[in-house]
């Protein structure tokens, strides 16, 4: 029986029964992996808490807190997709019992002794790289290590046993956490240019140009309550940067038509993303360039020459 996932994921050829159950729901639930992407995003962003430490990377989690990650997973993403808990093991997919397990380095999962002979479902993600992968293996004695000499039992999957793991997404893109994306240099000059969070918005917009920045992102530089309020207009980044030609797009309809007009990354349809570029006025030097029509005029993503100009008004913000 070939179970394959229907945008990414690789033919999987099993005899094992239940572990074809459990990647059929699994796939069918999740054809492209999005759902189990966003509950890794959302346990980084919660391990981290930028909004009030300011964190950004994993080397900047404790050592408990880098432990506590893989219970966590667990209970997001027993959260997002409402698995029963098992019997023995954490899930009930399908009715079959499934132990989830997390590792920093792919398929380096421990075993405990009572999982033995279950079926595991594995996750690794590093936000360093931006991937992540999902695989389901059986923890057969032979497919694990030997415990001897192990006081607690525990075990791990042998060169053969990872050989065995039936990968439903491998090396998937993690959603981004643009502050690993941009320049080091750049970082350290929105995180040092002023005590006062809004100007550090400010920076990121203005150093961060045609990425998506996600909520996260900009608790994380703001460490400010209310901290999208720092991103609007009437007072906040989109007022501020206007005279340097800067505008900020936002998730709204009529935002994301305009940003994927001229080629932009499009934030995510009531997801909080915004991107900003830098505006000029189209000129002779732009042919073929994309353009929008604001104000009245003609208007493309600013060229490194173009002189800085007053940005236009965007479309209204009904979401």
């Amino acid at each position: 029986m070939t179970v394959q996932s229907a945008l990414f994921g690789p033919q999987i050829l099993t005899t094992d029964a239940e572990l074809r159950a459990v990647a059929e729901e699994l796939v069918e639930r999740d054809p492209s992996g999005a759902r189990v992407a966003r509950v890794l995003r959302r346990t980084y962003d919660m391990l981290l808490d930028g909004q009030h430490t300011g964190r950004y990377r994993w080397d900047q989690l404790f050592k408990t807190e880098k432990t506590h990650f893989g219970t966590l997973v667990e209970i997001n993403l027993q959260r997002a997709f409402g698995f029963a808990d098992g019997q023995a093991m954490d899930f009930a997919i399908r009715g079959v019992d499934v132990d989830c397990k997390f590792s920093q380095t792919p398929a380096d999962w421990m075993i405990p002794p009572e999982a033995v002979g279950q079926l595991v479902l594995g996750l690794w993600a590093s936000d360093d790289r931006g991937q992540w992968s999902l695989g389901l293996v059986r923890a057969t004695g032979e497919a694990l290590t030997n415990a001897a000499g192990n006081r607690d039992r525990k075990r791990w999957l042998s060169p053969a046993g990872k050989a065995s793991v039936a990968w439903l997404f491998r090396n998937r893109p993690l959603p981004e956490n643009a502050l690993l994306r941009i320049p080091p240099r750049h970082v350290d000059q929105i995180f040092t240019c002023s005590a006062h969070g809004t100007q550090r918005v400010d920076m990121l917009f203005r150093l961060a140009q045609r990425r998506i920045i996600s909520r996260t992102v900009v608790a994380t530089v703001a460490q400010q309550e209310d901290y999208m309020k720092r991103v609007r207009g009437n007072g906040g980044a989109r007022s501020r940067l206007r005279p340097e030609g800067i505008v900020i797009f936002g998730h709204y309809d009529s935002h994301r038509g305009v940003a994927q007009q001229l080629r932009l990354p499009v934030p995510a349809p009531g997801s909080g993303e915004s991107v900003s570029v830098r505006l000029a006025r189209r000129a002779a030097h732009h042919h073929g360039l994309p353009f929008i029509t604001l104000d009245g005029e003609r208007w493309v993503a600013a060229l490194p020459g173009d002189p800085a100009e007053r940005a236009p008004l965007l479309p209204g913000t009904k979401a």
